[in-house]
């Protein structure tokens, strides 16, 4: 064997590059975004925020209109989760801003900066929330106008929403479900963003929107800008039920479970279980800025 056979049997075979990032990458990608979504104009916060509430809106559209007609409860259950992913991929690939991918964006960058909340980012959260319906709103006026959905759409649309109310009847145990299922739906939704964060091409990360996404349109779980997305379809069709019940028998206490379930479940525990591995460059640069904000206030 001469010297180049030598040198090529050792040789290692070419290994592929890594398809998709390692959990303190995602955990530092999020820290990097809450931070830098704190930085834009509070007119651009509110912008990508409408957007993504219009998206919202679309996804709710998909949902209804893949899964119409379709009786096998299986089969059903996948093309409403595939049709409602269509509007959360459209809203990450978009760069839009979304109450409930912020509850896992915003707490990462909060555990970092010492769990100080200034109101700064309270106000971002208010500006993405209102954004967020403003938009789902607005996606639902323009349906209605156009005229361009037949009473079979409406009819199966009203069931959608109907399911998503039945809590209601339950008194004051119904409240509670609702927060605790709008728990389970951010944690899914939480963890579609860490997959499609993860993954480093787009149809990694539409496939990583996909599959929890499936889960939570499956399970009824309540995701609050989802039910915002519904519920502007359905307000100007004659739904059962007023502005009052829905705000406060539904929107809130899943707001307040999407809240839980987003900041704890997925960026606490998360944070929490990486922490000796993120980049301590970060950490140090949270802390210095939290300083400076701490000088500034007093």
């Amino acid at each position: 064997m001469n010297e180049n056979q030598t040198s090529t049997s050792k040789k290692k075979a070419a290994v592929p590059d890594r398809q998709y990032f390692f959990p303190v990458q995602i955990i530092e990608y999020f820290i990097e975004e809450g931070k830098a979504s704190l930085q834009v104009t509070n007119l651009a916060q509110f912008i990508l925020s409408f957007m993504a509430g219009a998206f919202i809106a679309f996804g709710a559209l998909g949902s209804v209109l893949l899964s119409m007609g379709v009786d096998t409860t299986g089969t059903y259950n996948l093309l409403s989760g595939v049709g409602f992913a269509i509007g959360y991929t459209m809203i990450f690939l978009s760069g839009s801003i979304l109450f409930t991918e912020i509850n896992v964006l915003l707490p990462s960058y909060i555990l970092q900066s010492k769990y100080w909340i200034s109101k700064k980012v309270l106000r971002f959260w208010g500006i993405c929330y209102i954004g967020n319906f403003l938009g789902a709103l607005f996606v639902g006026f323009l349906l209605n106008m156009s005229g361009s959905l037949d009473k079979e759409f409406y009819e199966t649309l009203l069931k959608f929403m109907e399911k998503k109310m039945e809590f209601t009847e339950r008194g004051t145990w119904g409240w509670f479900q609702v927060l605790f299922s709008g728990i389970l739906a951010n944690w899914l939704i939480g963890i579609a963003a860490v997959l499609a964060t993860a993954a480093r091409d787009v149809m990694g990360k539409i496939f990583g929107i996909l599959l929890p996404v499936i889960i939570f349109e499956a399970g009824n779980f309540q995701h609050a800008v989802a039910n915002m997305g519904y519920f502007s379809i359905t307000v100007l069709e004659g739904f059962e039920y007023s502005w009052y019940e829905f705000i406060l028998l539904n929107l809130i206490p899943a707001t307040i479970g999407n809240l839980i379930g987003g900041g704890i479940l997925v960026s606490l525990l998360l944070s929490f279980a990486f922490k000796d591995d993120i980049d301590d460059d970060i950490v140090k640069e949270e802390e210095e800025e939290v300083e400076k904000l701490k000088h500034k206030m007093e």
